[in-house]
């Protein structure tokens, strides 16, 4: 049923059921119904799930109802809603084995351990999860302090799926335990250096580290150039918490939870994936991850509205507090609300100490918004707090874009020649470069030797092939020029200007029949702006050779 058919019809049914609701103390059923089912289709998660509580209380023995009520209540992020509908389709054996995972965490932080054991007993036999009981078992001892936590993460202990998760168990509860040589090099054997999780658990450690008064080995694990471990160094520095440690059972098992989550949920399985989430959320508010992995998942379900309340949650201080902005403008821009994602990302850099990823996200968006002499500007405020590391050619590359398409050559292209001068193989700056160029018609030989270089370092990449083919076009090579133009639009025939370049091309070859389809595919997917030149190549042949 079309949404405005059903609201209007909810409506109807509001406005009939209301004289016999009045004289009733509670809200009538049909009421609470229409008025969850409304919220619902509109995207209003918590005005949903507080109509489904009020029917759940009415009917706590419908086990439909109870569903939909739990349900709801993970994506609104109703904790005490989640727990009550948990529990009463447990004693209906009809909880979903991701429920189980709830039931076990809310035990956990409130540190009822025997009712944590319990729990995790049903969960070994419940299959789905069952690989996650040797590791919240580990927690559960380090909490309880009744037994050796690391002897339950044995070899093999959880099966396949469960060893994919001991390593990190491994150090972090060692960390725990304060024996702070092993856990540091515990931590700094995970991972991918580099790596998004690397990033987070190095981060994590070093908070637990500062906190027990070990900032010098806290310090050995905030090196490098990612915004994350330059705020925490920032923090460590100025004798300030670190957040995100994880030193708890309640932060071990949340953190867990959240790494399951964001691998369940690349298998596009939402509903398990989003508990797991929300039970981080709910007994550990204060992990950034949790709630920048909870608001990605909202956000591919189409719960924009619950996505961005999500990030609300990130504390102004937290190393991950970049991130969640970063997410937040995306999620605006996705919306269209691109006078919301400038608001978002210029109120940040107005706070005090703004950052050069604060900076780069505000040139990001005036990108986005085609005000590119605004972007070149906020990119220089970001390299100026940024200096000329290696890490810094990214932003003179996005500094020389802006400039380069606000029309300010002169500024552009020596910007463009730092970018490449700090990263000498990075196939997409060598390409900006000797594209622009050749664009004009300067240093075609040295332009067409930097594009040759990007194309060996990503020879399938559409674009850098084109500017491959286009440079021997400009040199007159047309028996180089034509496979490597058609290479390009066959692997990207939606481009516009790859398809006008082989028409050139064809054209140049006296392929005239060839050369008028391929300007006839870039007119269709062409910007306003170059359409009459496209017409009038298609009727006409190039005005001028170049």
């Amino acid at each position: 049923m079309p949404v405005t058919r059903f609201v209007a019809a909810s409506a109807m049914i509001a406005s009939l059921a209301a004289p016999a609701a009045a004289s009733r103390p509670a809200t009538s059923p049909l009421v609470a119904y229409v008025h969850a089912r409304a919220a619902d289709v509109l995207g209003q998660a918590d005005a949903s799930a507080q109509g489904y509580g009020a029917l759940f209380a009415v009917e706590p023995g419908n086990r439909r109802m109870a569903m939909r009520t739990y349900r709801q209540a993970i994506i609104a992020g109703d904790r005490k809603l989640a727990i009550a509908t948990a529990r009463a389709l447990d004693a209906q054996k009809a909880l979903p084995a991701e429920g189980r995972l709830l039931l076990v965490g809310e035990t956990i932080a409130n540190k009822d351990w025997k009712g944590a054991r319990a729990q995790i007993e049903t969960l070994k036999h419940e299959d789905v999860f069952s690989f996650l009981a040797p590791s919240l078992s580990a927690w559960v001892t380090l909490g309880a302090r009744d037994g050796d936590p690391l002897a339950l993460l044995a070899t093999g202990a959880g099966g396949a799926l469960g060893g994919g998760y001991l390593g990190e168990q491994r150090a972090l509860i060692t960390l725990a335990e304060g024996r702070v040589d092993d856990g540091v090099a515990a931590i700094l054997a995970l991972g991918t250096p580099g790596s998004a999780r690397s990033l987070r658990l190095r981060i994590a450690a070093a908070a637990e580290l500062a906190q027990a008064g070990h900032a010098d080995k806290a310090a050995t694990l905030l090196v490098g150039d990612d915004p994350a471990l330059v705020l925490a160094r920032a923090l460590l520095a100025a004798h300030k918490p670190i957040p995100g440690a994880i030193a708890t059972p309640v932060q071990g098992v949340a953190e867990l939870l959240i790494r399951v989550a964001a691998d369940i949920n690349r298998e596009q399985a939402g509903p398990l994936a989003l508990t797991l989430g929300r039970t981080a959320n709910f007994i550990a508010p204060d992990n950034a991850e949790g709630w920048l992995v909870v608001s990605t998942m909202l956000a591919s379900g189409d719960e924009s509205q619950t996505a961005l309340a999500a990030l609300d949650h990130v504390a102004p201080d937290d190393p991950l507090v970049g991130a969640a902005r970063d997410l937040k403008v995306q999620l605006l821009l996705h919306k269209g609300d691109k006078d919301g994602a400038l608001k978002e990302a210029l109120a940040a850099t107005a706070l005090p100490g703004a950052s050069a990823q604060d900076w780069s996200r505000a040139g990001d968006i005036y990108d986005a918004l085609s005000r590119h002499a605004d972007a070149a500007q906020a990119y220089g405020k970001a390299l100026a707090l940024t200096g000329d590391s290696k890490a810094a050619w990214a932003l003179w590359l996005q500094r020389g874009s802006a400039l380069e398409q606000s029309g300010d050559w002169a500024e552009a292209k020596p910007a463009l020649e730092k970018a490449v001068a700090l990263a000498p193989d990075q196939a997409v700056a060598l390409n900006y470069l000797g594209y622009s160029e050749l664009d004009r018609h300067e240093n075609v030989d040295a332009a067409t030797k930097l594009v040759e270089k990007a194309s060996a370092l990503r020879p399938d990449d559409p674009a850098i092939t084109d500017s491959l083919g286009w440079a021997y076009y400009l040199r007159g090579d047309l028996a180089r020029a034509l496979p490597a133009l058609e290479k390009a639009a066959i692997a990207s025939p939606a481009q516009s200007d790859i398809n006008e370049h082989l028409g050139d091309a064809y054209w140049a070859a006296g392929r005239h029949l060839e050369a008028r389809y391929a300007w006839h595919a870039a007119l269709v997917v062409a910007d306003d702006k170059d359409k009459l030149r496209l017409s009038e190549k298609v009727d006409l042949g190039p005005a001028v050779k170049p």
